[in-house]
């Protein structure tokens, strides 16, 4: 507030000197007699006048000898104002009449004098306030405490922390769904809040804090919330890149304000998303000691080790990376219970597409086990955005109901993306996507354990994909044996294999399958030990396995080598395994293509059925049999 005051009084001055000169020059003004003034003009003295017409009539000048900072001001007697016109005439002087406005000069003075005040006074206030806001106060007033150079702390230390009453939480365990082992985990912290005696009495101590892990979209924010309802009691949620400001020790303080006020709103849920921004594994190298997120962190581990848990005061934390944490902030004390939040499997997917199915008007029958078993690996929030793209759907096609259709459609808009019309494909394209689509398809009806073909298509998506196979399992599988690694590795290979069967020619179009291919054949010799050269070995590790899952090598740069070689030897087998497939159905996969190029999409029954089906023009139908 001081140093708005001192900018603001500074500019006065400038403005003064530079913008408004009248008000700081001439200080030297000597009254003198209407007859003296006149005798000034008649000698031809006067230089410069400023003539000020009105009731009071005035003149002030100054002589062409005297100093510039020397006037002389001489009121004008009434009904001798053309007599001295007349003067003015006759003389050489520069003459300025001025006739006064109606308003007052003393207001003009004032609000020239004060408006540099009060503009500077007004900014200093706003960009105060903005200050405020972007320092984590969501609700700053008129306090000018704030500000720069210690003059106050505003609301830079406020958590920012966003408070759900109890009633207004509107979640509970019934609109959780696909983690059950999450939910029996957690329903014995509601139960300690609901009936601490119970705990009390036994000497049990509830939880301080429960981590939850888990890729995204699982519904960690949202079984967090749940809690709360399940228990009636407030929910604070703040993420964990709020804590950390520009200010050292600003996040400090927003740890000890969410605590503050969780205290006082004991027994509640303090949730934490994205605790790993501000619970990273602190460095052990000297110069990390007043790093703002490491202060940060020893401010929550002392809050966390410093309130009374029979309060009821739960801290809920979310990661998908937990390998990141600091072990302090792990140990028991602090965060007492890991609860992990997998991908739902099929039964946590139907359940999840049944909750998410409650606001939508459909048209029966929907069959969601159909969905559910076409989005393996879909996390809760896939889920929601098929079910929500399904109805978007229905309203684009000008339908008041959303049908089976709308729904398996979004799955493919959710993993393909949406149809892209302007890509127009050249009639020798679209053949050669045709013979990869369908060399895909018949390598994978080949195999025996693998997932049937449920749809091709050869439609280009915004995705890049200019058309796939689509291969849903029957039922969910938890194990991977050997046999299916090199069968979907074969599948990967069939698109390419078909290209160089029929055409002679390799295109970009089998990009994504050697990407694939490539990466799961060293996932089958680094991670699984399926090779028969290097055994039951890890040469690899998972960076994340909540993320990305990328693996790196742990072994020396002639085994990575060696590896390397194994990799591609495998692949080789792969596509040689897939053309000679091929070569066995060329027939069908001439047949096949034809129809798929003609339809552009075809369904899995189709499919299987001009597949199983003899045709009397097929070399060796109708032989005669022996």
């Amino acid at each position: 507030m001081i140093l708005y005051v001192l900018i603001a009084f500074a500019l006065y001055l400038v403005l003064n000197q530079v913008l408004f000169p009248q008000l700081t020059t001439r200080q030297q003004i000597t009254g003198v007699s209407f007859s003296t003034m006149l005798d000034d003009l008649d000698a031809n003295k006067v230089e410069d006048m400023d003539y000020t017409a009105g009731q009071d009539t005035q003149a002030l000048y100054t002589l062409k000898n005297d100093s510039e900072d020397v006037a002389y001001r001489a009121t004008v007697m009434p009904g001798s104002e053309n007599y001295l016109a007349q003067k003015i005439d006759e003389s050489d002087a520069n003459v300025n009449v001025i006739i006064p406005s109606n308003d007052s000069g003393t207001w003009l003075y004032l609000l020239i004098t004060f408006a540099p005040i009060i503009i500077f006074f007004l900014f200093g206030w706003w960009l105060n306030r903005r200050m405020k806001k972007a320092m984590g106060d969501d609700n700053p007033s008129m306090d000018f405490s704030g500000g720069f150079g210690g003059f106050g702390g505003g609301g830079l230390g406020k958590s920012g922390a966003r408070i759900v009453a109890s009633k207004d939480v509107g979640v509970t365990f019934k609109d959780v769904a696909g983690q059950e082992e999450a939910k029996e985990s957690l329903k014995e912290v509601v139960d300690f809040l609901e009936k601490p005696e119970r705990y009390e009495a036994i000497g049990a101590k509830l939880p301080r804090g429960v981590l939850l892990v888990g890729p995204p979209g699982t519904g960690k924010t949202l079984i967090a919330k749940a809690v709360a309802g399940e228990a009636g009691v407030p929910f604070f949620s703040i993420s964990g890149s709020e804590f950390v400001e520009m200010f050292v020790g600003r996040g400090a303080a927003k740890v000890r304000d969410l605590f503050k006020q969780a205290k006082e709103k004991a027994p509640c849920i303090v949730f934490i998303d994205e605790i790993d921004t501000i619970g990273k594994k602190r460095d052990g190298g000297g110069f990390s000691g007043n790093d703002e997120r490491e202060q940060t962190l020893n401010q929550l581990l002392t809050e966390m080790d410093g309130f009374d848990n029979a309060k009821g005061i739960v801290v809920v934390a979310a990661t998908n990376r937990p390998d990141s944490l600091d072990p302090a902030l792990l140990r028991p004390g602090r965060f007492d219970r890991r609860v992990p939040m997998e991908l739902p499997d099929l039964t946590g997917r139907k359940a999840i597409l049944e909750i998410h199915l409650r606001d939508v008007k459909t048209q029966p029958p929907i069959d969601l086990t159909a969905i559910a078993r076409a989005t393996p690996g879909a996390s809760g929030a896939d889920l929601a955005n098929i079910i929500n793209e399904g109805a978007l759907r229905a309203v684009r096609m000008g339908r008041k109901l959303a049908t089976q259709e709308d729904f398996e459609e979004s799955v493919e808009v959710v993993i393909a993306g949406q149809q892209r019309k302007s890509t127009v494909l050249s009639d020798h394209e679209k053949q050669v996507v045709s013979y990869h689509e369908i060399g895909h398809a018949i390598v994978a009806a080949s195999q025996k354990e693998g997932a049937p073909v449920t749809k091709i298509t050869i439609v280009p998506r915004t995705s890049g994909a200019l058309g796939y196979t689509m291969q849903v399992e029957q039922d969910e599988k938890f194990l991977t044996a050997k046999q299916e690694v090199l069968d979907k590795l074969a599948v990967y290979c069939g698109g390419r294999a078909a290209e160089e069967l029929i055409f002679g020619e390799m295109t970009t179009g089998a990009a994504n399958d050697i990407e694939q291919a490539t990466k799961l054949a060293r996932n089958m010799i680094t991670r699984f030990g399926m090779s028969e050269e290097f055994g039951m070995m890890a040469l690899g590790t998972v960076q994340n396995a909540y993320l990305n899952q990328d693996t790196s090598l742990t072994c020396a740069p002639g085994t990575a080598e060696r590896v390397d070689e194994a990799v591609q030897k495998v692949i080789a087998d792969a596509h040689a395994r897939a053309l000679q497939i091929l070569r066995e159905n060329k027939f069908k996969l001439h047949e096949l293509a034809r129809y798929l190029y003609k339809k552009e999409t075809i369904t899995g029954e189709e499919f299987m059925t001009l597949m199983r089906r003899e045709n009397p023009f097929m070399p060796g139908a109708n032989k005669p049999q022996a």
